[in-house]
C-alpha cells in the first residue's frame, strides 16, 4: 500500500463553543468556516496518529494519504455498491471546496511492527488536536508526526506488509475521488486527486455492530400464523426475556411484545453454499422479507426501517413495537472474517448490513488542494 504525508489544516478549538454542532454542520458550511478563519494550516507535511476514545475501548489508527490508484487497481477493496446520485453530490463538494474534509476509513490485517510504531509515536507527547463529542461520549486525538525517518519507516512498512486495505466507511467519497482523478488525467504529475486522505485502522482496532430491521405490516399473516410459517426456516423458541442474538445464524424476533430466538435450519444455510459466505441478512431478505412478506426491493420500501447497534431492548419492545402490525428482527453482527472474504472476492453486502466503529468526524483534519 502506497501512503504519503500531507499538509493538513485543523480547527481552532478556542473559537468553537460546541464541537457537536460545529462538526455536524461541516458538510454544509465548510466553505464559510474556512473563509472566517476557523482553521489553521500546518506549515509542512506530516502523518497523524489518531485515537478515538469511546466508552468501551480506545482505537488507534493512522491518518495519511493513499494513492487512489490502489483503489482503481483493486488493492483498496469495497463491500458496497455506490449510488450515482450520491457520487455526484460528493463531486460537487470536492469542486466547490477544493478540499477533502473527512478521511475515508480503511482497515487492514494487523502488522505488529506498525502497531508498535504507532504507540511509540504518541507516547509521552501532547496531541496536536483533541476534541470531545458529548453526544457520543467520545474523544478524538491527533498527533502530528513530521519526523522524516519515522514517515519513511511507515511508508516502507505499509508497502511491504499491507498489500490490501478494505473500506469500512467512505465508499462514495472514494469513488468520487477516483472519478476526479481520471477526469483530470492519470498521467498529470500534479493531479490533486491522486491522493486520498484515509484513516487506517487494523482489523483488531475495528468493531462491527449489528444493523437491525423494523418491519411494517404482516400482509396476509396474523402474528400466530406468521410465527408458524417461520418454522419452515427456523428452529423457533420463545425466550423468557428479550435479548439480542448470541451467535451467527441466530436472529431474535420481537413480535407482539414477545421475543423469540430464530435459528436457521442447517439445510437453509447450505442452500447459500454457492455463495462465498452465507450471511444472515441475505437469508432473511430472500426467505422472509421477500419470500413471505413480499418485500422484493429492500433498498426502496416504506415497510422497512433500520437501526444500528440495538442497546435499549425494553424501549424496543414496549414502545417501538406497540401493535400487532409492527415487528423487528435483530441480527448478529457480520464477522470481520466474513467481511474480509466478501471484499476479497469483489462481493457486496446487502444494504444496512454493518455499522463500523470508529468513524473519524468530518472537519477534524482537512486536506486543501489547488484546482
Amino acid at each position: 500500500m502506497q501512503i504519503r504525508p500531507f499538509q493538513a489544516a485543523y480547527p481552532d478549538m478556542r473559537r468553537i463553543s460546541s464541537a457537536d454542532h460545529f462538526f455536524s454542520t461541516i458538510k454544509e458550511k465548510f466553505g464559510e468556516y474556512w473563509q472566517e478563519g476557523f482553521y489553521h494550516q500546518l506549515p509542512g507535511e506530516g502523518v497523524f496518529v489518531c485515537t478515538v476514545d469511546r466508552p468501551a475501548n480506545t482505537h488507534t489508527g493512522l491518518v495519511v494519504c493513499v494513492d487512489i490508484r490502489e483503489y482503481l487497481e483493486g488493492n483498496i477493496r469495497r463491500h458496497e455498491k455506490t449510488l450515482p446520485k450520491k457520487e455526484i453530490g460528493r463531486l460537487d463538494q470536492l469542486r466547490d471546496w477544493a478540499a477533502q474534509v473527512k478521511p475515508v476509513t480503511l482497515t487492514y490485517r494487523p502488522v505488529k511492527e506498525i502497531d508498535q510504531l504507532l504507540q511509540q509515536c504518541k507516547a509521552g507527547r501532547e496531541p496536536l488536536l483533541e476534541v470531545y463529542f458529548a453526544e457520543k461520549n467520545e474523544t478524538h486525538r491527533f498527533w502530528n508526526i513530521h519526523d522524516q525517518a519515522i514517515m519513511d519507516r511507515l511508508q516502507r512498512l505499509f508497502a511491504r506488509h499491507v498489500p490490501t486495505a478494505y473500506i469500512s466507511d467512505g465508499h462514495h467519497r472514494t469513488a468520487s475521488n477516483a472519478t476526479m482523478f481520471e477526469r483530470l488525467g492519470k498521467n498529470d504529475p500534479v493531479n490533486p486527486f491522486q491522493w486520498l486522505p484515509c484513516v487506517l485502522f487494523s482489523t483488531d482496532e475495528v468493531d462491527i455492530y449489528d444493523f437491525n430491521r423494523i418491519v411494517e405490516g404482516l400482509g396476509d399473516f396474523t402474528p400466530s400464523s406468521f410465527l408458524e410459517k417461520l418454522t419452515d426456516y427456523f428452529e423457533v423458541s420463545e425466550l423468557d426475556e428479550p435479548r439480542k442474538p448470541r451467535q451467527k445464524h441466530e436472529l431474535t424476533l420481537f413480535l407482539s411484545e414477545k421475543c423469540y430466538s430464530l435459528k436457521w435450519y442447517p439445510h437453509i444455510v447450505q442452500i447459500a453454499g454457492n455463495q462465498i459466505v452465507a450471511l444472515d441478512v441475505d437469508l432473511l431478505n430472500d426467505h422472509v422479507l421477500n419470500g413471505l412478506l413480499g418485500i422484493a426491493d429492500v433498498r426502496n420500501t416504506d415497510r422497512l426501517k433500520y437501526f444500528q447497534q440495538l442497546k435499549n431492548i425494553p424501549n424496543l419492545t414496549t414502545k417501538t413495537l406497540a401493535g400487532e402490525e409492527r415487528f423487528a428482527f435483530c441480527m448478529y453482527p457480520v464477522t470481520i472474517e466474513d467481511f474480509l472474504k466478501i471484499s476479497d472476492t469483489d462481493g457486496s453486502l446487502p444494504p444496512k448490513s454493518t455499522w463500523f466503529e470508529p468513524r473519524v468526524r468530518s472537519g477534524l483534519l482537512v486536506r486543501r488542494f489547488e484546482l
